[in-house]
């Protein structure tokens, strides 16, 4: 049962977890008192190393409030409106990112995220940087900001890129696309100025060509969406990576998910997250298990010689039958 292994998980970096099983098509997911209840089963644990290699801890963060929650909030027609294009944090957005940068401190996660995958829109990015991100830049650093003074009118001083983890721009995480202007990007030399540190190489065009005014992405697209994003996020070499994006896109991605659970954790999978919740998951990749060979495995037989385990024996001797 490769379940056995699964001692890397961490209960105290978030109250909300998830066990992520998937395969391309194949999906199992378990709540974290499941995982327990394995553990207190498990007597032995072997390979430990060789599995980790089959493992991920994504951590989903939504963005803090933007001016768009809440205009919408008011009157949902709003959300049409060009006065909210590419929407910013609020001030009490920003109240909310240095409560959420004060728990990832303090629960030691700021050490232990390898890289920081965020939506290319301002009010993510702000959210990205300035929970994940160092602390204030000052003249003389030899290193560019993550982000810097004022952006968005935020009247917040640069945010330094020293002693953070690499940040990553992808566009396969972003909002509904379409209709709603506070969902369109910026181009991407704009944002080059406003986040110089952010690495955008992975989009290719510099204008937003996805976003259409008058078609409005559907459900099902984001959920498929989130799975190709899924598929891109095991490609990376890092095992604990932050995942800065949106309402939207976090509950249609993970809504996909635990069909087969019983109907309180699938509930519990598919709640919305809050502005600046975070929520932490494991991802198991059933269909890598064993492609990654540990450095400490040892292959046996050397010098090569009779092995025959006896459980192995016996049942060869109950096929033949009693020998005379």
């Amino acid at each position: 049962m490769i379940y056995d292994k699964i001692l890397w998980f961490d209960d105290e970096l978030c109250q909300s977890h998830f066990i992520f099983g998937f395969a391309f098509i194949s999906l199992q997911i378990w709540t974290l008192p499941q995982v327990k209840e394995l553990f207190t089963r498990c007597t032995v644990v072997k390979n430990f190393t060789w599995f980790v290699a089959t493992l991920a801890l994504c951590i989903g963060v939504r963005h803090a409030q933007g001016f768009h929650n809440v205009e919408g909030d008011k009157n949902p027609d709003s959300y049409v409106s060009y006065d909210l294009f590419d929407a910013s944090l609020t001030p009490l957005g920003w109240k909310q990112v240095d409560n959420l940068r004060e728990h990832v401190k303090a629960s030691g996660l700021s050490k232990r995220v390898q890289l920081v995958v965020v939506s290319p829109l301002s009010r993510t990015m702000q959210t990205a940087v300035g929970v994940f991100g160092g602390d204030a830049h000052a003249d003389g650093i030899d290193a560019p900001p993550l982000m810097n003074d004022n952006v968005g009118n935020s009247n917040r001083h640069a945010i330094s890129s020293l002693n953070s983890p690499p940040f990553i721009a992808v566009e396969l995480c972003r909002e509904h696309l379409g209709v709603h202007p506070c969902d369109k990007r910026r181009s991407i030399t704009e944002y080059q100025n406003m986040f110089p540190a952010i690495d955008f190489s992975l989009i290719e065009h510099d204008e937003d060509i996805l976003w259409k005014p008058d078609i409005r992405e559907e459900n099902e697209e984001v959920a498929a969406r989130g799975l190709k994003f899924l598929d891109w996020l095991w490609t990376r070499k890092e095992k604990e990576i932050a995942v800065v994006s949106h309402s939207g896109f976090l509950f249609h991605t993970l809504s996909s998910f635990g069909n087969d659970c019983h109907p309180n954790v699938k509930n519990e999978i598919c709640t919305h997250l809050a502005n600046g919740e975070l929520r932490s998951v494991v991802i198991i990749d059933r269909g890598m298990i064993g492609s990654d060979e540990s450095s400490t495995n040892y292959p046996g037989k050397i010098p090569d010689g009779l092995d025959l385990p006896s459980d192995v024996a016996d049942e060869k001797l109950s096929e033949n039958g009693p020998t005379n």
